[in-house]
């Protein structure tokens, strides 16, 4: 198979030609479709995690074909199309897994960081972790969902029942649940980069009731601010911007240092919540909701040999959406 590994942190991903892996007891082998390009991947590369193993195939937006089985495996069943997600198995038995919140499991794997990936052409996963796609046609639109839309799902469903909805950082996740928001009958308000026109226009296309800069006060306050960007500087200027009671959400899994702030910002019963991972039953829920909202995702395709490209792309923020690569 092919596939994009990482040797080291802060360097280029290599191009390999590895044997097929072999699927262990409950594992399948996924020959792969498409793989969406995650923030979490640049995190992976840069070095902004505690260090994981080493050689690995970064990679966890996945859809593809289930090619083989492993020992004690029946579903699913080979030929169908499958998502393989950011989270890749827990333990079961720590206190977070005995209380359904597995996604803080004590003992994780995950996909693409303690686990290959996708940025392959096969993968090798476990099969109670992944998501049958049936209805889902279109792979590479499929892809950014797997993650980008699971974790989206799971920091709206953290802000609550809030009307009004300020999206922080509007690329891969923001720009799929700005969609949910608007099918949900909720009012969108979009925060870029100062001067990202692209992304403000993409926003306000998909629905939002008004798009500007980070920096920017939106019309009205907001119920609850969502932060998919890793700036912690954006933490105090989403609090500024919700109103008494609101919520401020971080969707992301690094961000960089929260700058000090004035306790005003938070008082007045203000909450600042973090989302970690994600949960099969937050899967579930999402990829039922996907088709019936009607949400698309706006992808840029790249080779599965062009991966470092479409790393430094997402980096420097040179397309709208998400990236998805095409082994």
């Amino acid at each position: 198979m092919k596939a994009m590994v990482l040797h080291a942190t802060g360097e280029a991903l290599r191009l390999e030609q590895r044997p097929l892996p072999v699927p262990g007891p409950g594992e399948i082998r996924v020959r792969v479709e498409a793989c969406a390009v995650c923030r979490t991947d640049l995190h992976v590369v840069d070095g902004d995690l505690p260090p994981g193993p080493l050689p690995i195939i970064p990679g966890h937006e996945i859809v593809g074909i289930v090619d083989a089985h492993g020992p004690g495996v029946e579903a699913p069943p080979v030929g169908a199309r499958v998502g393989v997600p950011w989270l890749g198995h827990t333990c079961g038995h720590c206190p977070y897994c005995a209380s359904q919140r597995e996604n803080l499991c004590d003992a994780p794997v995950f996909t693409g960081y303690t686990r290959d990936g996708g940025f392959a052409s096969h993968v090798v996963a476990d099969a109670a972790y992944c998501f049958p796609l049936d209805g889902f046609d279109d792979p590479v639109a499929a892809a950014p969902l797997m993650c980008a839309g699971l974790i989206g799902w799971r920091t709206l469903k953290l802000a609550g029942e809030a009307p009004r909805i300020g999206l922080y950082g509007f690329g891969a996740a923001a720009h799929l649940i700005a969609q949910l928001c608007r099918w949900q009958g909720r009012a969108v308000y979009a925060f870029t980069r100062a001067g990202d026109t692209g992304a403000q226009q993409l926003a306000l296309s998909l629905g939002a009731r008004w798009a500007g800069g980070s920096g920017e006060a939106p019309p009205e306050p907001l119920d609850a601010a969502l932060i998919f960007a890793p700036v912690g500087a954006l933490v105090p200027l989403a609090l500024r911007a919700v109103r008494k009671g609101g919520r401020v959400v971080c969707g992301g899994i690094h961000m960089s240092d929260i700058p000090q702030f004035p306790y005003s910002l938070l008082w007045e019963e203000r909450q600042l919540m973090s989302v970690a991972n994600l949960t099969r039953e937050d899967a579930r829920e999402f990829l039922a909701l996907a088709p019936r909202a009607g949400i698309t995702a706006t992808t840029t395709t790249y080779r599965l040999e062009d991966a470092n490209t479409a790393l430094a792309d997402l980096r420097a923020g040179r397309f709208q959406g998400a990236a998805v690569l095409v082994p």
